[in-house]
Formats: structure tokens, C-alpha cells, sequence
């Protein structure tokens, strides 16, 4: 008997909710709702407005009931699993999943959203707003040939083909100009997005190479081969972990530099002034008149900020990196936050489903995690010293 036949064989109901909820939550992707489907055209419209008039950002509607949704997950009969750490685990799921059908429910809908996503993410800390400003008083290192953006978007999309040769799964790459990044991988259809109309330099090339495929992609796939579903569909929380790993791999490839860490800083205080009621243009004066970013970087940070009606999502690749960097350098094992869309505060759960066989151990690597190639002393001091 196959060892999958066995394994549902012996946790039956645990088998059973997994895979229903697989089914429900195929559609909560937020990035596919939250990014503006008129990001260029109101680009343009602002700054045309000499920066004065707000962006008015429309949006994808939602191809699904979310009320009949949020009954489905609840209707779980989550009591019927035997094993105590794996029920509040679901349920904590379950609560997971049904605030981000909240946030799609009411993007564009202003501080309906903002709440929401407050629920599900956060919003930075005074120590997290530290910590950014404590990057941000650093002197900016000399701009080299690897940092021009000389690279069209079939050219990357050959290099990041390339990259991939080093694994044996394969994605879909499309074009889009609805998103807000250069690129991002869509985990449910295994689709790398890159953004059409953007240059990319040769460093930002490798940084996206080793975030986008080495992690985000990598788990996509480890998680899709896992027993339980849930490694694919993402734990409560994953996104700190994810991101934080992802810029790990920057780091450890040898590609993270200054001016990265200072725009995942940027994004720090952009989130941080949607706490302080900042609409689009105060977040962009903020960012361009007194951190004197120029326009084209000031306008995407701030519209990662407001996109939806309030995003605070963007503080965490600045707070995953510190948790990933530490537990990396206190010889802790990291493989396990390959094995899926998973948080780095479910380790013990994952080590126990290995052992009872509910998980399986990694199929693809980070290939940049076994060697450190940062040459870089000033990003340790920086890293070793936030807080």
C-alpha cells in the first residue's frame, strides 16, 4: 500500500479537512486582488498632478462568494481530529484563512481594508521603525555597473530560465503591468509575474533569481509535494518567514547590498505611516522630499503602502530577515522552513509531523544556504545590530 493510502488510513479526519480546505482556499491568493489593475495610468496621472492629487487605483473584482467561503471553513468539524497540537493548529488555520477573505472583501474599501490587514499582518513596531531609521543613517555606497538597469524583460526572463536549470521543476513566466513589483510568484498556478514595461540591472536579476526562485518558488514546489495540503496553501503567519528567507538568500548569494536594505527600510516607513493616517501623497512627500528617493522608487514604495486601502505587509521582509539571520547564525536547522509555505514559529509542529510522518523531508534546496558569498562587512554590522 502506497505510504499516502496509509497515512489517511491511520488520521482519516485530518486527511479529510486538509483536503476540503484545499478546494476553499484555491482562490484566497491576495496579491492577485490587492495590486491596482491602473497602476501606470495613475502613475502617471500623479505625477502629472505635480504630486498633489491622490491615486484613484481600481482593482480585480472577485471571481468568488465570500460569504458562502468563510461558512465553508468554519463548517469544518476541526473537533474530529484526534490529536490536540494538530487541531489548534487547523483551527488556528482556519481563523488564518477567513481574515484574509476579509482583506479581498474589502480592498479598495479605504480603513475597512487597513483594519483587515492590520488583523492579518500587523504594522511595525517603534523597534521595527528603529531599526529602519538605523539603516537609513548610513552612507550610501558608490553606484556600480551592476546596479544600471540595462536588462528588458525577455532578457530576464532567459536568465531566470537559466537559473533554473538547477532544479527539475518547471513554472510558467508572464508578462503583467498590473503588478507592483518587478516580479512575484503566483504559488497557486506556479507563475513567475514579471512586471513588462521595467529594466532590470544585473544585481537586481540575481537578487530576484535567488528571492523569487530559490525560495519562493523552491517552497511552492517542496510544498506541493508534501503529504498534507497545507504545506502548499501556506501556514497562519508564513509570509515574516518567507520573505525573511528570501532576502536571506539575497544575502547569502552575495547580491544583497546597502541600497536593498535601505528600500526594504523605505517600506518600513511607509507602512508605519499608514498608522498615522498619511494618504498617498503624504507617504510619497515623506519618501521623496525628506529621504529625497526619486520619484519612480518614492511612487512604487508608497503605492505598495496604500494599494488595497492600506497594506502594512511590506514592514516583515525587514523583520523576517533579522529572524532568519539570527537563527541561521545560532546553527539552527533551516531546511525545515523549505518544506512549504511555512513560519519559522511552526518549527515544532513541522519536526513532529516528520517524525510521525505526516511531513516529508525537503525535495529542492536553496542552493545559495550552503555557502556564504556576502563580502560585504558593513550589511554584517548592520544585520548583527538591529535590534
Amino acid at each position: 500500500m502506497a505510504v499516502a493510502e496509509t497515512l489517511i488510513q491511520q488520521h482519516p479526519n485530518l486527511f479529510k479537512i486538509d483536503f476540503n480546505l484545499n478546494k476553499l482556499v484555491q482562490k484566497i491568493e491576495l496579491l492577485n486582488y490587492v495590486n491596482p489593475i491602473n497602476i501606470e495610468a495613475e502613475k502617471r496621472n500623479f505625477f502629472a498632478s505635480k504630486y498633489n492629487v491622490n491615486p484613484n487605483f481600481h482593482y480585480r473584482k472577485i471571481d468568488f462568494n465570500a460569504h458562502k467561503l468563510q461558512q465553508e471553513l468554519f463548517s469544518q468539524d476541526i473537533d474530529s481530529i484526534k490529536d490536540e497540537v494538530t487541531r489548534t493548529f487547523f483551527r488556528d488555520v482556519i481563523y488564518d484563512y477567513s481574515g484574509l477573505i476579509q482583506c479581498i472583501e474589502t480592498i479598495g474599501k479605504g480603513q475597512k481594508f487597513y483594519y483587515n490587514a492590520l488583523k492579518s499582518f500587523g504594522t511595525p513596531t517603534e523597534k521595527d521603525v528603529e531599526n529602519a531609521r538605523f539603516i537609513l543613517h548610513f552612507q550610501d555606497e558608490e553606484y556600480d555597473s551592476e546596479m544600471f538597469p540595462v536588462f528588458s524583460v525577455d532578457e530576464a526572463a532567459s536568465y531566470f530560465e537559466e537559473f533554473t536549470k538547477q532544479y527539475d521543476f518547471k513554472f510558467n513566466i508572464r508578462l503583467s503591468t498590473k503588478i507592483s513589483a518587478a516580479a512575484m510568484v503566483q504559488n497557486n498556478t506556479q507563475t513567475l509575474i514579471l512586471k513588462k514595461n521595467h529594466r532590470f540591472s544585473a544585481n537586481q536579476l540575481k537578487v530576484l533569481a535567488n528571492h523569487e526562485i530559490g525560495v519562493h518558488m523552491v517552497t511552492t514546489f517542496n510544498g506541493l509535494s508534501q503529504p498534507l495540503k497545507i504545506f502548499h496553501n501556506g501556514f497562519p503567519k508564513n509570509v515574516e518567514t518567507q520573505e525573511g528567507l528570501a532576502v536571506f538568500s539575497e544575502y547569502m548569494s552575495g547580491c544583497l547590498t546597502l541600497y536593498r536594505l535601505k528600500e526594504l527600510s523605505y517600506r518600513v516607513m511607509a507602512a508605519d505611516s499608514l498608522r498615522k493616517g498619511f494618504d498617498f501623497c503624504d507617504t510619497f512627500d515623506l519618501l521623496h522630499n525628506q529621504y529625497k528617493l526619486n520619484r519612480e522608487e518614492a511612487y512604487n514604495i508608497s503605492l505598495r503602502a496604500h494599494r488595497g486601502g492600506g497594506f502594512t505587509k511590506d514592514y516583515m521582509y525587514l523583520t523576517g530577515l533579522k529572524k532568519v539571520y539570527d537563527s541561521f547564525y545560532n546553527n539552527e536547522d533551516l531546511d525545515p522552513m523549505f518544506t512549504g509555505k511555512v513560519s519559522l514559529e511552526h518549527a515544532p509542529i513541522i519536526k513532529k509531523w516528520q517524525e510521525e510522518g505526516l511531513s516529508s523531508k525537503i525535495t529542492y534546496t536553496n542552493f545559495a544556504f550552503q555557502q556564504n558569498d556576502n563580502t560585504n562587512e558593513k550589511l554584517d554590522f548592520i544585520l548583527k545590530n538591529l535590534k
